[in-house]
């Protein structure tokens, strides 16, 4: 198989196309002929040198999240067959490559209105906004919700989700992306780049904060007492959240495959989408530094499925 693998620690140039052996699945596991698999934050972290505590040298393959065709299955898998197509949060490692190995729990079969490719792009982001909005913010119809950082993978999704739930939402952006937002469902936009959103809004019920820094410590004044916020890119501070008598939540994404399925349905019935800049896997080194430049709208995903041809 081919696979993207990391020389050192802190340049995207680090970045090279290796020949591997490849992969074969255990008694539990799904071996999936990869199509397409998204940038993330995760990884330009990894390659920054961020989590060397928990990822050291050599680093293994980048990539949290793939779609493909199902290769194979061990003996124990019952779930998908051979010539499934599927979508999944398959770990912290191993999406930018040809091959991929997932517990079938990770996986749900791809949605059928997106191209295999694009489907690479859907499952950390999309599982993310859902876990914010659903497990966390507890989001109900009618309340109000502001969701910082709109355009990315993450927020695109998270506008969507809050207005399926019934929610009036709100989203911070850069002035070019409103359009976009509003074509998402966002009942109002800001810019952030000349104006404070705490000058506009005010008794909110959550906080979706993708952002982090600033932006959240500002975020304290505009929750109405009893609500939320809600990171899952740095820890709200409990001093903050118990002086303005709000919850502080923060979390780490979990793989779900049925929340996944869930998500696909979505999609397949016209009620979720996604924009994707779709790129070739040799064109790694100038994707990632795209995304870890900021200001990316919707996904960047990896078309592996060319490299693995080739």
């Amino acid at each position: 198989m081919k696979a993207i693998q990391v020389a050192q620690y802190g340049q995207a140039e680090a970045l090279e196309l290796k020949e591997l052996a490849d992969l074969k699945p255990n008694d539990d596991q799904v071996l999936i002929n990869v199509a397409g698999s998204g940038i993330n934050p995760i990884d330009w972290k990894i390659l920054s040198g961020a989590m060397q505590q928990f990822i050291p040298l050599p680093l293994p393959t980048p990539g949290v999240e793939v779609s493909g065709t199902v290769a194979a299955v061990g003996r124990n898998v019952r779930d998908f067959v051979v010539g499934d197509k599927v979508f999944g949060f398959i770990g912290i490692t191993g999406g930018y490559a040809t091959q991929a190995l997932s517990t079938p729990d990770r996986l749900a079969l791809a949605p059928t209105t997106l191209s295999l490719q694009e489907a690479g792009g859907v499952p950390a982001a999309a599982l993310t906004a859902w876990q914010a909005l659903h497990e966390h913010a507890g989001i109900q119809a009618g309340q109000k919700v502001l969701i910082h950082g709109g355009s990315g993978g993450v927020g695109s999704f998270a506008i969507q989700l809050a207005r399926l739930a019934g929610a009036y939402v709100i989203a911070t952006s850069s002035a070019k992306n409103h359009d976009y937002l509003r074509s998402l469902g966002a009942d109002e936009v800001i810019d952030y780049t000349t104006a404070k959103f705490e000058d506009s809004v005010a008794d909110l019920d959550a906080v979706i904060d993708l952002v982090g820094g600033e932006t959240q410590n500002r975020s304290w004044s505009v929750i109405k007492r009893g609500g939320v916020l809600v990171s899952p890119v740095s820890a709200p501070s409990a001093q903050k959240a118990s002086e303005h008598g709000v919850s502080g939540k923060n979390f780490a994404t979990r793989s779900d495959g049925s929340q996944l399925a869930e998500i696909a349905a979505l999609f397949t019935s016209g009620k979720l989408s996604l924009e994707a800049q779709v790129v070739p896997l040799t064109g790694v080194v100038d994707a990632v530094k795209q995304s870890w430049a900021g200001h990316t709208r919707g996904k960047i995903v990896l078309d592996v499925s060319a490299q693995a041809e080739s």
